[in-house]
């Protein structure tokens, strides 16, 4: 048994799959790893400074989001299809739900300014989509159960 399905089993990490529907130049099989709790990442690559002393802001900030998300959907019971979505080209989607036939896609960004853009090659080929880009500044609608 591999050390990744037992770790998801007792949920200290989750895994997203790549969205693809059949673009030649899309990933299909790897998957993105995740912590439901950030302190568990930190600890094992013994990193405890504070985000602005952080070089790896960017990626905590996209796990926190990502397993906070999770954690909404559950308790709200508000079900969706979760993945992300990149070509081998490096173009990249950082998280997509799919619900009743609509694609909702999110680009995470720690930094309020960093802006981001759906890439072309999706938004071509998914037409029916939704963009988003959730930072520090925005993000609560995003992760908070009223």
């Amino acid at each position: 048994m591999n050390h990744f399905y037992i770790k998801e089993k007792v949920f200290i990490i989750f895994h997203l799959g790549t969205f693809s529907r059949n673009l030649r130049n899309e990933l299909k099989n790897p998957k993105k790893f995740y912590f439901y709790d950030n302190g568990v990442r930190n600890a094992l690559i013994a990193n405890f400074r504070q985000p602005e002393l952080r070089q790896d802001i960017g990626a905590l900030w996209e796990n926190w989001i990502i397993a906070e998300r999770q954690k909404y959907l559950m308790n709200s019971q508000n079900w969706a299809n979760q993945y992300y979505w990149r070509t081998k080209g490096q173009q990249e989607i950082d998280y997509i739900e799919e619900k009743n036939g609509m694609l909702y896609c999110y680009e995470f960004k720690w930094n309020t300014n960093n802006k981001a853009k759906l890439p072309k090659t999706f938004s071509n080929a998914y037409p029916n989509h939704e963009f988003q880009v959730i930072h520090s500044g925005n993000f609560e609608d995003f992760v908070l159960i009223e």
